[in-house]
């Protein structure tokens, strides 16, 4: 059952609603033929001979297809894999004018009765397709009555009589509007959802490169006037040493102490890099995914106190998990859960919804990094789908390594 409906559940949410668009405009290709061509031939109003009302229903399914073609490709515009369809819109919408005045003036006189709603469905298509196409509103919006405003010249230059006319106005006027805002909130929608998308993978993006420039901006400060000392007090020694002076050893042994002093303030920057403390990264994983848009809860039962190194163990899965969470699946809602009772192992426990019952790629490295840091400890880390479409990852550290430091929520 999984396999079958796997296609669906390891989509995204802006994946899934862009395959519903795509899918309902491919169903309006077939909706266009049978609602609007196929019983306006087969009427009993149809006087024309067989040849022409098959020309006709050919025409309509040639007309459906292309429409149908031209709302895939603007669909792949918007959400930023093609360009903007520009010739291929001007070429649908000149064939739907060609299509529809060779049925006022060819087929109307035969089949009086049946030309109004094939009129009515190619052109409704036809404006919703090309409100899709199009970025402004203000050229949307006047779509239709282009449309209407045009099939009401072509009649009443006919001679058929005003009133008529004014009916293929109207009739055009009211089915392309409906069109236009049927298929102007499909493009508006998924527009919407894959801009929430980027914005998600964007706002991960900034955290790492926020991380970087602190990484950097700490480094710069520890090295930028340890260098620039070793520098002068290196130039200094060479014009000493140059005249003969004993001071240029005094100034080598100061260079020499800098240069460990350095290296020693280096270790220490690195050290707070790669170490993670808990506290704070359970807050900031909590604002991180409040920020996304999910309810996270933090839950903590801690009733001791932890070593320093137990702490930085699990800050890095609370990190990592929170990183996950983030770039996979689709998560509304988000449960972290810290328990160290006063006897016993302590347990941390991320769960989220939203998770893809396969993975979408190859496992990563995060996971494995976390159970080396956690084997130190003799910990051990679990993670994997659970039912009702959760994911879970469990971090567990026995009772002998639990001392030290208060953790607090």
């Amino acid at each position: 059952m999984s396999k079958l409906t796997g296609w669906w559940k390891n989509r995204s949410s802006a994946g899934k609603v862009e395959l519903y668009i795509r899918w309902s405009f491919h169903f309006f290709v077939p909706l266009e033929v049978l609602s609007f061509g196929l019983p306006s031939v087969a009427s009993p109003a149809n006087t024309a001979a067989l040849p022409v009302s098959l020309a006709v229903l050919l025409m309509m399914s040639v007309h459906a297809v292309l429409v149908g073609f031209l709302s895939s490709r603007a669909l792949d515009w918007i959400a930023g894999r093609r360009e903007q369809p520009v010739r291929l819109a001007v070429t649908v919408a000149a064939l739907t004018a060609a299509a529809c005045l060779a049925l006022l003036t060819l087929v109307m006189p035969r089949i009086i009765g049946v030309a109004t709603p094939l009129v009515l469905g190619m052109t409704s298509f036809t404006t919703g397709a090309l409100v899709l196409c199009m970025r402004r509103i203000r050229y949307k919006c006047l779509m239709a009555p282009a449309w209407a405003l045009g099939a009401g010249l072509a009649v009443l230059a006919m001679g058929v009589g005003a009133v008529e006319a004014l009916g293929y106005t109207i009739g055009v006027l009211l089915t392309g509007l409906f069109m236009s805002v049927a298929y102007g909130f499909s493009g508006w929608l998924l527009n919407a959802v894959h801009e929430l998308d980027r914005a998600r993978e964007l706002q991960a993006q900034l955290a790492v490169a926020e991380e970087r420039l602190r990484f950097g901006r700490d480094l710069h400060d520890v090295m930028g006037r340890n260098l620039a000392v070793i520098a002068l007090k290196s130039e200094l020694a060479v014009q000493l040493a140059r005249r003969d002076r004993p001071e240029a050893v005094d100034q080598m042994i100061e260079v020499q102490r800098i240069a460990r002093e350095s290296q020693r303030e280096v270790r220490d920057v690195v050290r707070g890099y790669r170490e993670a403390d808990l506290t704070a990264e359970l807050e900031g994983a909590r604002g991180v995914l409040s920020a996304a848009g999910m309810d996270c809860r933090v839950e903590i039962e801690a009733g001791r106190a932890l070593r320093p190194e137990v702490q930085s163990a699990l800050g890095w899965v609370v990190r990592e998990a929170t990183t996950n969470v983030l770039r996979h699946g689709d998560a509304r809602s988000c449960v972290i859960r810290l328990t160290a009772p006063d006897e016993g192992a302590l347990t941390l426990v991320v769960e989220n919804d939203g998770a893809p019952e396969a993975p979408a790629g190859p496992p990563g490295s995060g996971l494995a990094g976390l159970r080396e840091r956690l084997a130190v400890l003799d910990g051990t880390l679990e993670a994997g789908p659970v039912d009702g479409g959760r994911f879970r990852l469990r971090a567990r550290i026995p009772d002998g390594q639990l001392r030290g430091l208060e953790v607090r929520a």
